[in-house]
């Protein structure tokens, strides 16, 4: 197979969407996308990594039944190459004796003709792959019908020195299949990651990465082609399922790729959005809920949530349910309305009053009077949140929370209240974000979205002041310093790590920075129980920050 030589090869990319654990639906599509590739001459496919499990695993992986599955899947789809179309290089979990290795496959002529295991194991951020991984030897290229190829995984094209490896062993070409997920700016870190390793190997390079959203993570493919030169000549798109064969030649200089598609690249608001709508619609779909239920208030923060709940799902699967009480504005009312019918979605009012009065009159011995402050405020929100509950149980559709990253770092949201639900497409956005998505939806309907074009969320709804309207006259700002600052000085701490002394250089009243840090140490325990959401920063809740609910420390300024 690997003896003779060419001077011309097609390879397939199959920038596609695997189902976690799904090994029969993975293998099923993988085998449908290779059939097609084969009608367009293909002599090799290449999908992302870990495709045919679907990836991240995590502990996933250790389980032995899960090991047998995937080398059974694995074999099944070698077996069925023997028909001499295009071979197929596949991402699976290998395992050997004790260990399991996050490996790809060669899969040729009836066979597993060669296996490769991922060198560097990412072990940061939202990756832990040194607790369920073995990391393999630095690998070796593969002979494949004329052609050397190397195939470091992932993580091994961060570090230096392993392209170079297999150069000087000889690959002709470098092929990296990709599991890395979307955070604000990290296509231009992938280039740069990617010019780094042509530069040292000076060979070209295929960067195939996996989309779709997989519990908090969403990948957003974009995978992309750069020859030896440097040059990027394939760009697919971001944001979608994509399949397209590219030409290769060889000439004195090497293998070349002929010049293809350079698609346009969302950046920005474009590109958070559509993070967003994909990580909600797969959490929504691979999980098999039949739509989502959301409390909409006619405030910006559910009104976002109910834009990005019908983008990615339509409005036939999304039920919008204002819950008011005797705080809630006419202007909430009027803009919830207004929203919902834009949308088109199912709307319901259903007051709380009955339930908020009840509720106290139960407690009211308990407490020795009434129910008041925060305890009041409280109990209306865990109404709220228990008869949105009651119509999930019922009728079937996931809750959606609400809250924004602002709320969430400061605890300023009621557990089993506003908090609860199955998924927050928001929870990594914060305030100012929110409010610029929905103004950046009220000017575009984003590809692949099924929402209306048009204004969808009211003017009022961007420009009235934010409220929990759980008391008379409430404003967010009664208990927090203003959105812009609150971002600012939580942007440094969660994202940052800046001391206190260097967030007040920025500008900053000291005494309010302390605050917003023990705001933000204190609510720990409320995040440790909040809906799992779609990662869009490099440092989200959960996967990136890890912090201890019981801390005493603090800062000494």
């Amino acid at each position: 197979m690997g003896s003779e030589t060419k001077d011309s090869f097609k390879l397939a990319l199959a920038q596609a969407n695997p189902v976690l654990g799904d090994l029969d639906g993975n293998l099923e599509t993988a085998w449908g996308l290779r059939e097609g590739f084969a009608a367009s001459g293909a002599d090799l496919v290449v999908f992302s990594e870990l495709f045919l499990t679907g990836y991240p695993l995590e502990d996933l992986v250790l389980k032995p039944a899960l090991q047998r599955a995937a080398r059974a899947a694995c074999e099944d789809l070698a077996a069925r190459t023997k028909d001499g179309g295009p071979a197929v290089l596949m991402g699976v979990p290998w395992a050997e004796g004790d260990d399991v290795y996050n490996a790809v496959a060669l899969l040729d002529e009836g066979r597993i003709a060669a296996v490769r295991y991922k060198h560097v194991l990412p072990n940061y951020g939202v990756f832990d792959e040194k607790r369920v991984f073995a990391p393999g030897p630095i690998p070796e290229p593969i002979a494949f019908r004329g052609l050397k190829l190397g195939v470091p995984i992932c993580e091994d094209i961060w570090e230096e020195g392993i392209c170079a490896s297999l150069a000087e062993a000889g690959a002709d070409l470098l092929i990296v299949p990709n599991g890395s997920p979307y955070w604000m700016g990290k296509q231009a870190i992938r280039y740069g990651v990617a010019e780094a390793r042509v530069a040292e190997a000076k060979r070209p390079l295929v960067y195939l990465n996996q989309f779709g959203g997989q519990d908090e993570l969403v990948f957003d493919g974009a995978s992309f082609v750069l020859n030896a030169d440097g040059k990027c000549v394939v760009q697919m798109p971001a944001w979608q399922d994509a399949a397209l064969v590219t030409d290769w030649h060889r000439d004195a200089d090497g293998w070349r790729c002929a010049q293809g598609e350079i698609a346009a690249i969302e950046a920005g608001d474009s590109a958070n959005y559509l993070a967003c709508v994909t990580g909600l619609r797969d959490y929504i779909d691979k999980n098999g809920f039949p739509g989502v239920v959301l409390g909409l208030s006619g405030g910006i923060d559910s009104a976002l949530c109910a834009v990005m709940a019908v983008d990615a799902l339509g409005a036939d699967r999304v039920h919008c349910i204002m819950l008011p009480y005797e705080y809630t504005s006419s202007e909430s009312l009027t803009d919830a309305e207004q929203i919902a019918k834009a949308l088109g979605v199912r709307y319901d009012i259903v007051p709380i009053h009955d339930g908020v009065d009840g509720l106290g009159a139960c407690l009211s011995e308990v407490l020795g009077g009434p129910p008041d402050g925060f305890t009041a405020e409280n109990l209306q929100s865990r109404t709220r949140g228990t008869l949105l509950m009651a119509v999930s149980n019922k009728l079937g559709p996931l809750v959606l929370t609400t809250g924004n990253k602002s709320e969430v770092s400061v605890g300023y949201a009621t557990l089993y209240g506003d908090m609860n639900g199955g998924f927050n497409p928001i929870k990594d956005l914060y305030k100012g974000q929110v409010y610029a998505l929905s103004r950046y939806r009220n000017q575009n309907r984003p590809k692949g979205c099924l929402g209306p074009d048009g204004v969808i969320i009211p003017e009022n709804v961007l420009t009235k002041d934010p409220s929990a309207e759980l008391k008379p006259d409430q404003r967010d700002v009664d208990s927090l310093p203003p959105y812009p600052v609150l971002d600012d000085i939580l942007n440094c701490l969660v994202e940052r790590e800046l001391s206190v002394p260097e967030i007040v250089e920025r500008g900053h009243d000291v005494e309010m920075v302390k605050k917003v840090e023990r705001m933000l140490y204190l609510a720990e325990y409320k995040r440790r129980q909040a809906a799992p959401g779609v990662k869009i920063t490099e440092r989200n809740f959960g996967r990136d920050r890890r912090y201890p609910i019981t801390n005493k420390f603090r800062e000494i300024t």
